[in-house]
């Protein structure tokens, strides 16, 4: 049984990475600009996704590969680096949405999911991030460390959800306001590319 003051303190903890401008937020973020409120919550969704399957992988320690292998490291880098340069190429040949008839420019919703699970998944630092933060809050004495492991993973999950989820419904607001104007949301499309060639580029540059 895990105390809740130590969840209290992992809640508050993971509330506040989650509140931190990082790949993630501007993510969802820019999606939900793009497409719509509903697009980044399922951006989200997909995103937490990556977050119990980054808590699955340091709880088998499997996460450890990437803190040790510099080459499992540089080809899952590159990866999703590349993965967001075709989102960046995507978003720069894109044009505006019909205004007049569907409004804001919709994705399948399994689209938007898959790209929040790619995004979490192809990013090396998180699963080496997972690797120190989750282990902190672990006490052998508790029980099962696999276990406890698995709770904070799908606490941190549950934070990001609901903070990540926020952000989408902000942003959303801008993508109704856009909506209106063919010409701003072809800027806005451009404006997602030079975001996502900045994303790709930060991770390729990424150190362990």
């Amino acid at each position: 049984m895990i105390p809740p003051d130590v969840l209290f303190v992992f809640a508050a903890a993971s509330v506040a990475l989650a509140l931190a401008p990082g790949p993630d937020n501007i993510f969802v973020l820019t999606q939900s600009a793009l497409s719509g409120r509903m697009a980044g919550v399922l951006v989200t969704l997909g995103l937490a996704t990556g977050v119990m399957v980054h808590t699955t992988l340091v709880a088998l320690g499997v996460a450890v590969i990437f803190q040790t292998s510099q080459a499992a490291f540089t080809a899952l880098k590159i990866a999703g680096a590349g993965y967001l340069l075709w989102l960046a190429w995507k978003s720069f040949r894109a044009g505006a949405a019909d205004v007049a008839g569907r409004g804001v420019r919709r994705l399948p919703a399994s689209q938007l999911y898959t790209r929040g699970v790619i995004m979490n998944l192809t990013n090396p630092k998180v699963a080496i991030f997972f690797l120190a933060f989750l282990p902190q809050f672990a006490d052998p004495a508790r029980g099962s460390v696999t276990v406890q492991i698995f709770l904070f993973g799908a606490v941190f999950a549950l934070c990001a959800l609901v903070i990540f989820s926020a952000v989408a419904w902000a942003a959303g607001f801008l993508g109704q306001w856009l909506g209106a104007s063919p010409r701003a949301q072809v800027a806005l499309n451009r404006i997602a590319g030079i975001v996502f060639a900045g994303l790709a580029l930060r991770l390729l540059t990424a150190q362990r």
